[in-house]
């Protein structure tokens, strides 16, 4: 069964963490290009990437594994926020801001995740 991810909540807001992401990354130092600015981009980008990416399976079993690579690049993503704050590329309000909605599409995912477990068929 294909989905239609840009149906789903949380791919939503996972695209819309990602553009925050984008825009918080543009006025980090230059020679944070292919390190720092590039790891949040890509595992930011990786989140809404992999949901897309579930919805064009076969069945909620892949759905599920993709939505926990998802769930794995977001936990990735709180980690490279904390760095950006402590490095100070990231003021307080932008650190809090994108970690609330990292947060928020985490508890996201669980649920949906959690939502397929249950609905999965059982075997006699």
């Amino acid at each position: 069964m294909v989905r239609d991810f840009r149906k789903l909540r949380v791919w939503k807001e996972g695209h819309q963490l990602t553009l925050g992401v984008y825009e918080a990354t543009r006025g980090f130092p230059r020679e944070e290009l292919y390190g720092l600015t590039s790891q949040l981009r890509r595992c930011s980008a990786s989140i809404p990437a992999n949901i897309a990416e579930g919805c064009g399976r076969s069945g909620d079993a892949e759905l599920g594994r993709f939505l926990l690579i998802s769930m794995g690049s977001a936990s990735e993503l709180e980690y490279h926020l904390l760095l950006a704050h402590d490095l100070g590329y990231l003021n307080p309000q932008q650190h809090q801001t994108l970690s609330h909605k990292t947060e928020e599409t985490k508890r996201m995912l669980s649920t949906l995740v959690t939502k397929l477990r249950r609905n999965k068929p059982q075997r006699t």
